[in-house]
């Protein structure tokens, strides 16, 4: 072979060569560029899922009452923050520092599902003590009801007792009668009232000496008294009586006189008379004077 032909060949190579190392530059460039691009919507899909991080965070920390829980959750969430801000300043190109994000965003995730699946945790323990509550308070509120209505029950039982246990008259009379024993046909002839009545049987009464207090007023509602300090106590008031008689009481049918001496100006009219015995409006009578 002379050497124009070595030369030609020579030079045949070469340009094979440049061409083959131009077709690898050019395919390891587009190579590369494909692979920036690939990291870079890596890490574009880092920063969306640590701000969503972030912002679950904030979500979760307002549904948490557990102080101890909600510091764990402030710091976790700086911590995200942080990580976020280091990816913001990694380059693209930068594969090994992506990479480590993106295990630390794994790592994170495993934070944030067991943080959600304690705050549920919680959430059902609190729903179920609230369940509990209300339990407790309704069955509270039905006792409370139940005590008022027996309360109540047993306040109107007393009140019968007590109103089956007290006197009572009948048979009242009012008998004016004149000097001679007889009874008076006019006002101005009176010199005494014979007043007469019957304490009827009750078993249940209580048996012993007994108060009986008679009142008898005139038309113009005052009371006939022989003094001011003669008074007695009904429904918190202070009335003044006509006649105190004390009886010895067993239960029994009992027939009770007593007599008012007039000796005071009595006028015609109507005339009323009330006997209180234990507190008690236990009998009442109109009577006319003429």
């Amino acid at each position: 072979m002379n050497k124009k032909s070595l030369l030609i060949a020579a030079v045949a190579v070469l340009v094979i060569a440049i061409i083959g190392i131009t077709y690898l530059l050019f395919t390891e460039k587009k190579a590369n560029r494909e692979l920036v691009q690939e990291f870079q919507l890596d890490k574009e899909d880092l920063e969306n899922e640590y701000s969503q991080f972030v912002q679950k965070y904030d979500e979760l920390k307002f549904t948490v009452t557990n102080d101890s829980l909600a510091l764990l959750l402030e710091q976790e969430q700086l911590k995200t923050q942080r990580l976020l801000e280091e990816l913001r300043t990694v380059k693209s190109s930068n594969a090994t520092e992506i990479r480590r994000l993106k295990k630390e965003l794994a790592t994170l995730r495993k934070i944030l599902v067991g943080y959600v699946n304690q705050i549920d945790s919680l959430d059902r323990i609190n729903k179920r003590q609230q369940q509990v509550i209300a339990d407790v308070t309704q069955k509270y509120n039905t006792a409370s009801q139940q005590i008022s209505t027996l309360s109540k029950e047993k306040e109107n039982l007393d009140k019968k007792v007590t109103l089956a246990a007290q006197l009572d008259v009948t048979n009242i009379r009012i008998e004016p009668r004149n000097k001679r024993g007889k009874v008076a046909k006019k006002v101005k002839d009176i010199v005494k009232l014979a007043i007469s009545f019957t304490v009827v049987k009750n078993i249940t009464a209580e048996n012993g000496e007994r108060t009986i207090y008679i009142r008898i007023t005139k038309p113009d509602n005052d009371a006939l008294t022989k003094s001011a300090s003669n008074t007695f106590s009904y429904e918190n008031r202070t009335l003044t009586y006509s006649i105190k008689k004390y009886i010895e009481y067993n239960g029994e049918e009992q027939n009770v006189n007593v007599f008012w001496d007039v000796e005071e100006f009595l006028y015609a009219g109507n005339y009323r008379l009330d006997i209180f015995e234990g507190g008690n409006l236990i009998g009442s009578q109109k009577f006319t004077l003429d």
